[in-house]
């Protein structure tokens, strides 16, 4: 892969030359979980996901840490949870400390991180989860704390060249949770050594052992660079908020530098995206389509190549409606061409097709090309049958197991677009009893001829001829015809292309609604 041009393996290849050649790499992602972890928020795990495959492409090992920062503060509650008395009691808490609205679970934060864990082995995606909450509960950053504590004056200045207004006189890189009412509401000192000493709003005062006390974190902008450090990642991308001018990627490499002489990770910037029609993704303000909802639409190798096709730093927006179609054609175009089924002139081209079919692919592809069921001819099959799988798997009869599971995922995710999302012009029922009404005569005698055509087993190709010579032969436009076919048919106007969704409904059915004409 040293001359590919896909951007993954560019990647792999800009971290090597950065942090050296050796044998295993740390990679990093992580979010807090302080509501719905949204597609979003995907897109970050999923890059790293992307770059650890083409660094293990070039033989390396990599570890890849998914940090939940569930000690943060919960600052503002989601319009779209329940019982929202509770959580604003709640605020200033740690999010981890919150309990779960929904009932299911420990707490808020082990709530949101679960809907997340549970949802990406199916993608391919198996990180080694930490929760910050344990790791300074149990003191584990104690010694980059006191670091951070003692070299307050330089990351002042670091952060204050970039601030409009300095920070505080008395500012230092920590907060804390008072132990009598476990919120943040703290004035806080530093006397020296591994020792802070705090006041509440709520009256209590204390001076503890940090060491032995894990009820402090470092701040943000602090707390990024230190785990740099202490994780000695190699690689992790961020937001275009936090790599803005100024923003937290800036300071942090900075501050990990000066003050934990480390070499900031490789960095990638990505783009935040959306949804099609929709607002832009935030989980305080309840907008948040989650990576489950995304897979009721998409299979899980298809969510892979929406982000394995797009450079990071690129905007896009995922979509739910017709648009759906093309995306599936265009993940079966690039799977053909994988297989070298189907080729491109431009070579190049054809080779970074085939990268982003192995990018996204869940496990390793398969050795000859899988099943292709088109999604738009399978939403027909679907609904010609009222999704009854076993007449759905007649229809296709398959034999092999890998075809098989393959029709069954795709159907899942066809019948869902299907019931929630597709445009009215793709639904249909097809009618139980013959209707004529509305129909000429010259339009009645067309489908009789159409009907007798059928007994003989007629093809799909001749079919569609037959309905331009029929048309012809009568003095009718062959629109009239269609319109004809789709009203006893659907009760519509308008329909699938009438000569295949007739053999899919069957020629006996729909010749004897015809004749009832």
């Amino acid at each position: 892969m040293q001359d590919s041009l896909y951007w993954a393996d560019q990647a792999a290849q800009r971290i090597i030359r950065e942090k050296g050649d050796k044998k295993s790499y740390t990679v990093a992602a992580g979010i807090t979980p302080s509501g719905t972890v949204h597609i979003g928020n995907f897109r970050e795990i999923i890059t790293v996901d992307i770059v650890a495959r083409a660094l293990r492409s070039l033989g390396k090992k990599v570890r890849f840490l998914y940090s939940w920062d569930d000690y943060d503060v919960l600052r503002k509650v989601p319009v779209n949870l329940p019982k929202q008395e509770v959580l604003q009691k709640h605020l200033r808490m740690p999010i981890s400390q919150i309990p779960d609205v929904f009932g299911c679970h420990t707490s808020y934060a082990e709530h949101h991180e679960k809907m997340l864990e549970e949802s990406l082995p199916p993608v391919g995606i198996s990180p080694e989860f930490i929760s910050q909450t344990r790791r300074y509960r149990a003191c584990a950053y104690a010694e980059g704390m006191r670091t951070a504590l003692e070299e307050t004056p330089a990351i002042m200045q670091i952060l204050n060249k970039y601030r409009k207004e300095p920070l505080a006189e008395h500012w230092l890189p920590v907060s804390l949770y008072c132990e009598r009412c476990g919120k943040d509401t703290v004035t806080i000192t530093y006397p020296g050594s591994y020792t802070l000493s705090y006041t509440c709003t709520c009256g209590h005062h204390d001076a503890f052992d940090f060491r032995k006390k894990g009820i402090a974190k470092l701040k943000w902008r602090v707390d990024w660079p230190m785990r740099w450090e202490y994780e000695k990642v190699d690689f992790e991308p961020g937001g275009k908020d936090h790599s803005a001018y100024g923003g937290s990627r800036m300071t942090g490499e900075e501050i990990v530098q000066q003050v934990y002489r480390f070499s900031p990770p490789t960095y990638q910037l990505y783009e935040f995206i959306g949804i099609k029609g929709g607002e832009q993704f935030s989980s305080s303000a309840g907008v948040a389509t989650t990576l489950q909802e995304v897979l009721g639409v998409y299979e899980p190798a298809v969510v892979r190549f929406l982000f394995a096709g797009s450079r990071p730093n690129t905007e896009f927006a995922i979509s739910f409606d017709a648009d759906v179609l093309k995306i599936y054609e265009d993940f079966d175009k690039c799977e053909r061409i994988y297989y070298g089924k189907e080729r491109l002139a431009n070579k190049k081209e054809e080779e970074q097709n085939k990268r982003i079919y192995e990018m996204s692919v869940v496990e390793k592809p398969a050795s000859s090309l899988p099943f292709q069921p088109g999604f738009r001819h399978l939403t027909t099959v679907l609904q010609a049958y009222q999704n009854d799988w076993k007449q759905v798997l007649a229809f296709y009869n398959l034999k092999k197991k890998g075809d098989i599971e393959r029709l069954q995922a795709r159907a899942a995710c066809a019948w869902n677009w299907l019931q929630k999302y597709a445009p009215e012009e793709f639904r249909f029922t097809v009618q139980e009893r013959a209707d004529g009404s509305g129909i000429s005569e010259k339009q009645r005698r067309a489908l009789h001829q159409i009907a007798k055509l059928l007994a003989t087993g007629i093809t799909e190709e001749r079919l569609y001829a037959s309905f331009y010579e029929i048309s012809k032969a009568l003095g009718i436009q062959p629109q009239e015809l269609f319109v004809a076919g789709y009203r006893v048919l659907l009760g519509k106007d308008r329909g699938p292309k009438l000569a295949p969704f007739i053999l899919v409904v069957g020629r006996e059915r729909v010749g004897r609604m015809f004749e009832k004409i």
